[in-house]
């Protein structure tokens, strides 16, 4: 058991699956909890009251608190596991001074809205961090597996491959099987595009398509997927690894997946803001897809299936016409 200090920033179903894997490692583990209510619920009962409310932790085990800087400030490695779409927000009032020179890990799946930035680029850009001490952590993983302990893969992404493997080394246990890569901005921006495309998926899913359209629609994703990363990031990767192909199918397919249950719902005629409370969870790829488009425009790169999305989430498209439409563009 390590004696490494670790502290996971972010209380919902993907942080919590987190704790309970780095418990397996570490002997203690920092908790950063937004809302006092919910610290004080884990605190007295052992389990968070809003996500994956079957896991049960030795609380001796963990510092749970609602203050950033004083979690922070305790650790040595810090795994920032919050939607995009609210880091900034979040975590506003962080004290850049507690993040230098320690090891930062993202478990985000998404990219900050306004600025349109990755989240290493944000960190270092706001907070100083600097690359060779980042980390991203990736590849098909539901939270609701891995709190279930069913295998699960994951990558982990750095420019620093000591970092990486050290990284490595704190999630693998019986059920995590660990990778690593240099391909940080492409295990970035893979994750954010294939949320939009689940919503694709769960909007053909809804409207009636079969499996062999859904085939078609995921088979192109990955060549538009792959053409937006050689644009942004030329890279001697292999789209087929699961850390892209794998999360991409996975978030596409799965029950467990927000983005596709999010283009169901949207298919049933609910607008993208009611959907999101019908779920009551965040759908990133709701926030991504603004993102991606925004920076598309700087590159010779055809998106027909993020455009697609593009204008129903916020060209007031209606779906069906889209995926018509979206149906002529596929082969």
């Amino acid at each position: 058991m390590q004696q490494t200090k670790v502290a996971v920033i972010g209380s919902g179903s993907w942080a919590t699956a987190i704790v309970k894997i780095l418990l397996h490692n570490v002997e203690r583990v920092g908790w950063w909890v937004r809302e006092e209510p919910i610290a004080l619920h884990l605190k007295k009962y052992r389990h968070n009251p809003s996500y994956l409310t079957s896991v049960k932790f030795d609380i001796n085990r963990l510092f749970v608190s609602n203050d950033v800087n004083k979690v922070v400030n305790e650790a040595e490695i810090i795994v920032f596991c919050i939607p995009a779409a609210f880091l900034d927000v979040s975590i506003n009032g962080l004290k850049k001074e507690f993040l230098q020179n320690k090891i930062i890990i993202s478990a985000i799946k998404g990219i900050v809205p306004d600025t349109n930035e990755t989240i290493s680029d944000y960190f270092n850009n706001k907070y100083q961090v600097q690359y060779k001490n980042f980390a991203v952590v990736s590849g098909p993983s539901h939270a609701e597996e891995v709190a279930r302990e069913k295998l699960t893969y994951l990558t982990v992404a750095s420019l620093n491959q000591a970092v990486a493997r050290s990284v490595s080394g704190l999630f693998a246990c019986q059920f995590i099987k660990t990778s690593i890569s240099d391909d940080i901005i492409g295990t970035e921006y893979a994750p954010v595009i294939k949320n939009i495309i689940a919503i694709a998926s769960g909007l053909c899913c809804g409207l009636g398509y079969g499996d062999n359209f859904q085939a078609v629609l995921i088979s192109n994703a990955l060549k538009e997927i792959n053409n937006l990363l050689e644009v942004i990031h030329p890279n001697n990767r292999n789209i087929k690894d699961s850390v892209y192909l794998g999360d991409l199918l996975v978030t596409c397919y799965s029950e467990f997946s927000r983005n596709r249950k999010f283009g169901q719902l949207l298919a049933q005629g609910y607008n993208p803001k009611y959907a999101q409370i019908k779920m009551n969870q965040v759908a990133e790829g709701y926030y991504a897809t603004k993102c991606i488009k925004a920076i598309t425009p700087g590159h010779q790169v055809k998106t027909p299936i993020v455009d697609a999305i593009y204008n129903i989430l916020y060209q007031n498209k209606r779906p069906s016409d889209e995926m018509r439409l979206l149906e002529n563009k596929l082969s």
